[in-house]
C-alpha cells in the first residue's frame, strides 16, 4: 500500500485542492451539489497528476538514483517495474479523461490542456530554465479554471494572478532548493539547474514575494471584491498571508529546507496553524458576515 502511494504521490494531491477556490471564494462551499461535482472533478485532476507523475519518474528512474530523496521512489527504487508503472499510469489517464467527459465538455478541455503541457513539461520543456517555473505555475491556474467551470462561478482576475504568483514563488524556492543541492553534492540533479544560480533565485523570491502581497492587499480592498462578498472586512486576512510568507521564506533562507511545497504543508506546524487561521477568517468574515463585528 505504501508502495503504491508513493507512486502516485497521493501526498501531492493537495495540490489539486484549489479546484476548490472558486467555490471557497463565492460563499457556496455548503453547496453540496457543486461541492460533490467538485469532489469528482478534484478526483479528475488528481489520477491525471499521478499518471504524470509516474510518466515522470519512468524516464527520470536513473537521475532520480543519484538524488539523495528521489532515489526511494518506487521506480528508482527498483520497488515496481517500469513496465508495471506504465500501465498503471495508461489506467489513470483513461479514467481521468472519462471522468472530466462524464462532468462536463469544458472540463474535460481544461483536463486535456493540463495533461499535455505536463507531458511535454515531462518530455523536456522542465529542462529549459524560467520556462520550468511557469509551466508549474500555470498548473495551478488551469487547476482553478477547472473548478470555475464546474462550479460555473466566474474568477476574478485577482484570484487568477494570486494563484499564478503564489506557485511561481513555491517553484522558484523548489529551483533554489535544486542550486543548493548542486552546490553541496556537485551533481545537477536536474537539467534546467544549469539556468539558475543562488543570486538570480533569491532576487526573483523577493520580486515575486513583494508582488504577491502588493496583489493581495489591493484584491482585499478592491470594490468589486467587497462589493460581491458583502464586506469590506476581507484585508483583516492580510495578516495570516504575510505570516504564511514570512514563515516559507524562514523555511527557505535559514532552514535550507524548500524541496517540497507540499512536503511543508503536511510537516510544518506554523504553516499549518497560520493556514487554518486564514480560513477560518475568511469562513467567519464570508460566511457569517451578518453578525455584528464583521459588519
Amino acid at each position: 500500500m505504501k508502495v503504491a502511494f508513493n507512486l502516485l504521490r497521493v501526498k501531492d494531491w493537495a495540490k489539486n485542492l484549489f479546484i476548490f477556490l472558486p467555490l471557497f471564494f463565492a460563499g457556496e462551499i455548503s453547496n453540496l451539489q457543486i461541492l460533490n461535482q467538485l469532489i469528482l472533478g478534484f478526483l479528475a485532476f488528481s489520477m491525471a497528476a499521478s499518471s504524470i507523475y509516474i510518466i515522470n519518474d519512468y524516464r527520470d528512474r536513473e537521475d532520480d538514483q543519484k538524488h539523495p530523496v528521489k532515489k526511494f521512489r518506487p521506480l528508482a527504487s527498483g520497488a515496481v517495474k517500469p513496465q508495471t508503472g506504465l500501465f498503471i499510469a495508461i489506467l489513470l489517464i483513461l479514467s481521468s479523461f472519462t471522468l472530466g467527459w462524464f462532468l462536463k465538455e469544458k472540463f474535460l478541455f481544461i483536463l486535456i490542456i493540463y495533461f499535455i503541457l505536463n507531458l511535454g513539461y515531462s518530455f523536456g520543456l522542465k529542462n529549459i530554465a524560467i520556462l520550468d517555473i511557469f509551466i508549474v505555475a500555470m498548473g495551478f491556474n488551469l487547476r482553478l479554471k477547472g473548478g470555475s467551470v464546474l462550479a460555473e462561478i466566474p474568477l476574478s482576475q485577482w484570484i487568477v494572478i494570486m494563484v499564478f504568483l503564489l506557485a511561481l514563488f513555491m517553484a522558484i524556492g523548489k529551483r533554489r532548493d535544486d542550486v543548493i543541492l548542486k552546490l553541496s553534492t556537485g551533481t545537477d540533479m536536474r537539467k534546467s539547474v544549469k539556468g539558475y544560480n543562488l543570486e538570480l533565485l533569491n532576487n526573483l523570491l523577493a520580486l515575486v514575494c513583494a508582488v504577491i502581497i502588493v496583489a493581495y492587499f489591493m484584491y482585499t480592498m478592491s470594490p468589486e471584491v467587497m462589493a460581491r462578498m458583502g464586506t469590506h472586512r476581507i484585508y483583516y486576512t492580510c495578516l495570516f498571508v504575510l505570516a504564511g510568507i514570512f514563515r516559507y521564506l524562514q523555511i527557505i533562507y535559514v532552514k535550507a529546507d524548500s524541496g517540497s511545497p507540499t512536503k511543508i504543508l503536511y510537516k510544518d506546524r506554523f504553516i499549518q496553524f497560520i493556514l487554518l487561521l486564514w480560513m477560518a477568517s475568511f469562513i467567519l468574515i464570508i460566511y457569517f458576515k451578518d453578525i455584528t463585528v464583521f459588519k
